[in-house]
């Protein structure tokens, strides 16, 4: 994982997804989630994407408050936005590197097995 610094000098692969990222809003500053410090590091391979959250999750905090729901809504918006469309496998982490966001595609699937227009 390489840990998000806003000055840090990126690789081309990492600066696309980063370019990315800052397209998503965190609902609760209504910033973007690279400037709201949302995001905490990152992995990019060939087919797969990591992103580590800078939040902890556990029960307590899962079922109280609104910060819960914005989390929800901003690890459905990176898996949204890069998963078939840019990779293979997204992983969505906190910081205790418990998975808190997972897409795998195991079968095979391309982004035009699930447009719209086949719906």
């Amino acid at each position: 994982m390489k840990v998000y610094m806003p000055n840090r000098e990126w690789p081309e692969h990492y600066r696309a997804v980063l370019d990315e990222l800052a397209k998503i809003t965190d609902p609760v500053t209504g910033g973007d989630i690279l400037d709201s410090g949302v995001v905490a590091g990152l992995e990019v391979a060939d087919d797969t994407l990591k992103v580590w959250l800078n939040f902890e999750s556990h029960a307590e905090y899962n079922i109280t408050g609104a910060s819960a729901i914005a989390y929800s809504k901003i690890i459905g918006d990176i898996i949204e936005r890069f998963a078939l469309v840019k990779f293979q496998n997204v992983y969505v982490y906190d910081l205790k590197n418990n998975p808190v966001g997972v897409f795998e595609n195991k079968k095979g699937y391309t982004i035009e097995d699930i447009s719209t227009e086949r719906v």
